[in-house]
C-alpha cells in the first residue's frame, strides 16, 4: 500500500521544527534527564502516521505536518503566516487549532480549542488525539494527585469529542486514560 502522505513533506516540517524548538528541553518522569522537546513532535507524527494506514481517505500530509508543527504557535516564535507561507493554508490552520487562545481564561482554553479543532478536517483531529497519547506517556514528577485527575478528565473530553476521527487512536487513548494516574 502507497502512504498518503509524502516523506520530503515530513522532511520539510521535521527541519523546521528542530530549528523551531532548538534548545527546548523537558525532563523525564523518574530520571532527571533533560529531553529534547523535539521528541514530543516526533511522538506526536508517529502516531498519526499509524493512524494514516488505517485512512487512506484523509490528506496525510496534512496530518503528518500538523503533528510536527502542532507546537510551533504555542511555544515558539513562529507566525501563524510563516506556517501559511511555508506549509500552506491548511496546515496553518490546523497548527492554530491546535494552539491555545492564551487571552482567554485557562479554564476556557481547552473547549474552545475543541471547538475550533472540530471545525477542521478529520486530519487535524487525529493530532490533537495523538498529543494526548504522547502527553499520557508518564506524569510529571511535580504535579499533584488533583492536576493529574484534572488532566486525566480533560484526556477523556477529548476522546469524547475527537474520538470518531480515529478508531485506533481513540482505542490508544482510552488505554493510556485508563493507565494513567493507576498505581496500582
Amino acid at each position: 500500500m502507497i502512504p498518503n502522505w509524502s516523506q520530503d513533506k515530513y522532511v520539510q516540517a521535521w527541519d523546521f521544527a528542530c530549528l523551531a524548538h532548538r534548545g527546548q528541553t523537558y525532563t523525564g518522569e523518574t530520571d532527571g534527564v533533560f529531553y529534547e522537546y523535539i521528541n514530543h513532535p516526533a511522538t506526536v507524527a508517529m502516531e498519526v502516521i499509524h493512524a494514516l494506514a488505517q485512512h487512506p481517505d484523509y490528506q496525510g500530509d496534512v496530518a503528518v505536518q500538523c503533528a510536527l508543527l502542532h507546537d510551533t504557535l504555542e511555544d515558539t516564535a513562529t507566525t501563524y503566516t510563516q506556517l501559511r507561507d511555508i506549509f500552506g493554508q491548511p496546515v496553518a490552520e490546523g497548527v492554530k487549532a491546535l494552539s491555545k487562545d492564551t487571552s482567554l481564561p485557562k479554564a476556557a482554553q481547552m473547549a474552545d480549542s475543541l471547538q475550533r479543532i472540530r471545525q477542521q478536517p478529520h486530519e487535524v483531529w487525529l493530532v490533537k488525539l495523538a498529543d494526548r497519547i504522547s502527553n499520557l506517556q508518564y506524569i510529571p514528577p511535580h504535579w499533584s494527585v488533583e492536576k493529574v485527575a484534572a488532566y486525566r478528565q480533560e484526556a477523556q473530553l477529548i476522546l469524547a469529542t475527537l474520538g470518531e476521527a480515529s478508531p485506533v487512536l481513540a482505542q490508544r487513548l482510552e488505554a493510556h486514560i485508563r493507565c494513567y494516574g493507576n498505581t496500582g
